[in-house]
This record gives C-alpha cells, sequence and structure tokens, in this order.
C-alpha cells in the first residue's frame, strides 16, 4: 500500500473511533461557560448585591417607623408613708405598665450626605457590571485560548500519527530488505528504535491533549472526564488594525472602565465627607398608648394616648480638626483614582501596541510555515521513494521524517499563536465576538 492510502486509512479509523464524542464547537464552549464558570457566577452574584444596595433607603433617604410594644409587671412588699402621717403596706402587690405605639424618625438634612451616598450606591452598582464584564472577558478568552490549544494539540497528534504509519513502513521494508541480504541487521535495529521514539513521543502527546481537554471541562464548570472532539482547523482573523483596536479600548476596555468609575466613587465620597461640616436635622412623630396599674398608691389604674413629636438639629463645631484631615484624605483618594485611570489606559495602549506586533509577526508565521510545511512534504515523498529502491541512507529518510513532522508542528503553533494574538488584541479591545 503507498503512503497515502495508509494515511487514509488512518484518518477514516480515527473519525470512526470518534464519532461517538461530543463534537464541541468554539461556539458552544463559550456558551456553556457562561451558564457554568464559577467565577461568572459569583461575579454576577455580587452584581446582584450591588443592586439591592442601590436604594434610596440604603442611602438614608427615608424615614423609618418602628412600632414597639412594652408590657412590664412586678409582685412588690410596699411600705408607704404619706404627707399625712398615714402609713400603709401590702405584701404581694401587683403592679403593671404597658405602652405601645409607632413612631417616626426623619433625618430631612444632612448636608446633602444621602444624595452623594445614593449616587454612590449607583456608581457602585455600575462598578460591579463593569466588573462581571472584566470577569466574563477573562473567562471567556480562557476558554477561546484553551479551545484552540486543544486544536493544536489535536493537529499535533494527528502529526504524530502520520509519521507512526512512516515509522511502521519503515521498519517493514527494512527487516525485507535484511530478509532478502539487502541490509545489514543494523538498519532494522535502527528502524525499530525510531519506531519506540516515536510510539514515547505518541503517548506524550495523547497525554498532553487529555490534559488539556481536562483544564477546558474545569473552565466550562462540568465534570472534568467529559470526553469531546474540537474542529480541526484554526481560522484567524486578518483585518484587525491598531487604531480601532485602540478606540474601542478607550470606549468599553472594561478594565479601564473599572477605574473611571473608581473616581467617581471617590469624587462622592469626597462630597460626603464635606457634608459634615453643615447642620444635621431631623424630625420625629409618633403615637402612643400608655396603661398603668398599682395595687397601692393614690392612684390605681391611668390611661393615655396621644401625638408626639419634634425636630432636631445638630452641627460639628470642633472634633479636633479630623474633619479637615478626613477631607485631605478624601482628595488624596480622588487624585489617586485620577492616576490610575491614566496608568491604566497607558498599560492598555502599552499591551495593545506590543501584542499587535506579534500578531502581524505572527501572521506572517502562518505563510512561512505553510510554504515549509509543503516543501518538507514533497521531499518526504522523494526520499520515501528513494529509500525503496535503496539508493539513500536510514539517516536520510529519518532526517526527512522529522523534518515533515516538525514543518506540520511549526505550522500548527504558528497558527495557534496568530489565534492568540487575536483573542489578546480583541479582549484588550473589550470587543471580544465569535465571528472568527
Amino acid at each position: 500500500m503507498n503512503r497515502n492510502a495508509i494515511l487514509s486509512l488512518l484518518l477514516i479509523a480515527g473519525f470512526a473511533s470518534m464519532s461517538a464524542q461530543e463534537i464541541l464547537t468554539v461556539e458552544d464552549a463559550v456558551k456553556i461557560a457562561l451558564e457554568n464558570n464559577y467565577d461568572i457566577k459569583i461575579a454576577a452574584n455580587e452584581l446582584k448585591i450591588d443592586q439591592q444596595n442601590a436604594s434610596a433607603a440604603n442611602a438614608g433617604m427615608l424615614p423609618r417607623i418602628d412600632a414597639q410594644i412594652t408590657d412590664n409587671h412586678s409582685i412588690q412588699d410596699i411600705s408607704q408613708t404619706r404627707a399625712d402621717g398615714n402609713k400603709l403596706s401590702m405584701d404581694g402587690g401587683k403592679n403593671q405598665n404597658l405602652t405601645y405605639g409607632a413612631n417616626l424618625g426623619w433625618t430631612v438634612f444632612d448636608g446633602f450626605r444621602m444624595f452623594a451616598r445614593y449616587d454612590q450606591l449607583k456608581e457602585l452598582e455600575k462598578l460591579g457590571d463593569a466588573e462581571l464584564k472584566l470577569t466574563v472577558l477573562e473567562r471567556v478568552g480562557e476558554v477561546m485560548t484553551t479551545y484552540f490549544d486543544i486544536v493544536q494539540q489535536q493537529q499535533q497528534l494527528a502529526a504524530l500519527d502520520s509519521t507512526m504509519v512512516l515509522s511502521r513502513q519503515r521498519v517493514t521494508l527494512s527487516d525485507n530488505r535484511y530478509t532478502i541480504g539487502k541490509a545489514a541487521k543494523l538498519e532494522v535495529l535502527n528502524a525499530q528504535v525510531d519506531l519506540n521514539t516515536d510510539q514515547t513521543n505518541l503517548l506524550r502527546q495523547q497525554e498532553l491533549l487529555a490534559n488539556v481537554k481536562t483544564r477546558l471541562n474545569e473552565l466550562l464548570g462540568r465534570d472534568v472526564k467529559t470526553d469531546f472532539r474540537v474542529v480541526n482547523s484554526v481560522t484567524v482573523d486578518e483585518s484587525l488594525l491598531l487604531p480601532d483596536l485602540t478606540a474601542l479600548a478607550e470606549k468599553q476596555n472594561p478594565a479601564l472602565l473599572v477605574q473611571i468609575i473608581n473616581n467617581r466613587v471617590a469624587e462622592l465620597n469626597l462630597k460626603q465627607v464635606r457634608a459634615n461640616r453643615y447642620p444635621t436635622i431631623g424630625v420625629s412623630t409618633g403615637y402612643n398608648w400608655s396603661e398603668s396599674k398599682s395595687s397601692l398608691g393614690f392612684t390605681s389604674e391611668s390611661y393615655a394616648k396621644g401625638l408626639n413629636y419634634g425636630f432636631s438639629a445638630s452641627i460639628n463645631v470642633f472634633n479636633g480638626f479630623l474633619q479637615k484631615r478626613n477631607e485631605k484624605i478624601a482628595k488624596l483618594q480622588v487624585e489617586n483614582s485620577s492616576v490610575a485611570i491614566e496608568q491604566q489606559r497607558q498599560s492598555i495602549n502599552s499591551q495593545l501596541t506590543s501584542a499587535y506586533q506579534t500578531y502581524l509577526t505572527n501572521i506572517q508565521l502562518i505563510d512561512i510555515e505553510d510554504k515549509n510545511e509543503e516543501i518538507a512534504r514533497q521531499n518526504l515523498d522523494i526520499t520515501m521513494e528513494k529509500y525503496r529502491i535503496g539508493t539513500i541512507t536510514t539517516l536520510e529518510y529519518r532526517t526527512a521524517q522529522l523534518n515533515y513532522l516538525n514543518a506540520k508542528i511549526r505550522h500548527s503553533n504558528a497558527q495557534f499563536q496568530a489565534k492568540l494574538s487575536e483573542i489578546n488584541l480583541k479582549q484588550l479591545a473589550g470587543n471580544l465576538s465569535l465571528s472568527n
């Protein structure tokens, strides 16, 4: 059988063995991760907490109404001396005091602190949303990177499978040549050693592929033993432009948005600190009922009910210069958050510039390695024919075989590295899509 026929049979056998496995696309992997990934679930719940906290009541803008009841009883031995000199006494006298009602308290002015606090809670909700987007972007990027790593490992496994076929064929040819006296025993032994080496490399590659699959299952939040197969090709988006990516990053990079929101939160915190310079005014009202009973005394029973109301006001006159200190600290926090924005923006631009250069290099390497693989394949075909007719040595045959294997691996790795560059660029731009 010729080489092409052997490879065809190998591919058919491999397809039959994988037909029962789940076909997992990168779109399916991302969808599963969005539903199951633990980090995404935690970030989503944190956002829900921020949404619940962003309320007028939590900011202190609404009144508080309390209903209360107090019922006290006592049994006492009582002795009383009145103003006229008469003495009264009772053993086991019973007393009861019952009070119940509803009271309202409301801070109507606190130097606008409550309004600043409410705006801050809204900003914290936005911060939670930005952090969720950042987590999603990071996990999706990790899922896609791991997925295409599996594609690469799968391609390299196929290359090693092809090498195994050629090595077995070489052993057979060497053994036949030895049988008819046209080759030495050393040639057969060398061929067998090379076959054993290829088997070892194949087993290592199978182990590596299995481990990367386990890692992807972990990211997808499912049983790590779930078996599946992936597509066998990598398509790289070669249309990315650095100016477009930079403009997108400025608008929607989640890490940059987090710093911008943190700056707004710091500004609102400064407003709350400054609010301590103003008075705090509160109003209160309530309606209460009271009842008391006594076994001894001038009044044996009394009842009362009615409305009470009032207001309170307070202002900080002097607190040991703590107000001035707190304001300075709050201003420095605002300044730091502004510096953090510029730092994050510069970091993103630096990463984009470096990543884009790597992206361009990897795109070029794909074309180079594609040509190298084709040249190595042609060289192997010619070498195999010469080896069959005995015009070249086993060393030359092995060299051509390894050159072809290495060319295929380099081509696969170039595609993978280019895809990683694409994913990294889109992730930095906050625009990681599944269109390519």
